[in-house]
């Protein structure tokens, strides 16, 4: 059967308003506080990468749901201008689009954000959701904010089975767990059937602990983390920020330390990265070339407010992974 997608994203699309920075406590009491800039963006972890996907010249579709009202056109007219299939974006006829608050404290890569996300329709979004057909047709199915669907992610060892028995590779950002438990048993079930998982360093110690008992982020280095998640299935790709990414296969581990940006806003930057990632590996890449390709798009993603404005194209990712082969 051809390939109706090289890409299909199952998860969260939103918009993002992003503010900052802030480098005094938010002042309730009705206090007005001044800040550099604000932006409306698109975001959601699965939108952003379905866009960074698109831009490097896949062919993507995005899985989910937004409202039927003003926030869920934003979204769906900015995904469709990023050139994403937008036909399996459900529109639900009662329960808002969801909306996220980003404020920003500091600058540069000491910077941090904080995320105000309203769920709206996202916890209603489930296997219904999603076209057989996509998932029998797609060379690769990604699945992001796995902790934010709790629907879908119950569906999504199923949905991950389907794909890979049609021939498709897949993949798991699963972000930050708002409830902090980590769901092992979800993770148990999930992690066979997904071929890459790409947590940040916070989310692949919290993934690692999930279900010992340990202490989220106690006694473990990241490349132990990524060692235990990969010996549960997955080739396990961790972004660890200005110090790169690594990955680890079950046996061996391999490092890149990126390239140097100047960042202007690193909101979407981890999705950017899967995005590469995912591409890289569409491309035949070896796990090194996809590892470096994907630091290089999560980094160039930076150089603009909102996770989807600096998205690189694949001749520039290309050209800058290049760029860092000449300067080791």
């Amino acid at each position: 059967m051809p390939h109706s997608h090289d890409l299909v994203v199952l998860g969260d699309a939103n918009p993002d308003v992003v503010v900052g920075p802030v480098d005094e406590p938010l002042a309730f009491g009705q206090r007005e506080q001044l800040v550099d800039s604000g932006a409306l963006t698109l975001g959601g972890s699965a939108a952003i990468m379905a866009c960074g996907a698109a831009r490097l010249g896949l062919s993507v579709a995005l899985v989910g749901r937004v409202g039927d009202d003003g926030a869920g056109h934003f979204v769906r007219d900015a995904l469709a201008a990023r050139g994403v299939d937008i036909s399996a974006l459900r529109v639900d006829p009662e329960l808002p689009t969801p909306l996220t608050v980003v404020v920003t404290r500091g600058k540069g890569p000491a910077g941090d954000r904080a995320i105000l996300t309203s769920p709206g329709a996202l916890a209603a979004t489930d296997r219904d959701d999603v076209p057989p057909g996509l998932l029998s047709s797609a060379r690769h199915v990604h699945a992001a904010s796995y902790f934010l669907m709790p629907r879908l992610a119950r569906a999504l060892p199923a949905l991950l089975r389907t794909a890979r028995r049609h021939g498709a590779t897949t993949s798991l950002d699963t972000n930050d767990d708002p409830a902090g438990r980590w769901d092992p048993e979800g993770l148990a079930a999930v992690l066979p059937v997904t071929d890459f998982l790409l947590p940040n360093a916070a989310e692949a110690v919290a993934l690692a602990g999930a279900g010992t008992g340990a202490r989220p982020g106690a006694g473990s280095s990241l490349a132990e983390a990524a060692a235990r998640l990969a010996a549960r299935g997955p080739v396990t790709v961790v972004k660890n920020g200005a110090d790169g990414a690594f990955a680890h296969d079950g046996r061996t581990l391999v490092h890149t330390r990126g390239i140097t940006v100047t960042p202007r806003d690193t909101v979407g930057a981890g999705d950017s990265f899967d995005a590469g990632f995912v591409a890289a590996i569409l491309a035949g890449l070896p796990l090194s070339g996809a590892l470096e390709t994907a630091a290089a798009c999560g980094a160039l993603s930076t150089r603009a407010h909102g996770g989807t404005p600096a998205q690189p194209t694949w001749e520039e990712a290309r050209a800058h992974t290049a760029l860092l082969a000449t300067t080791d």
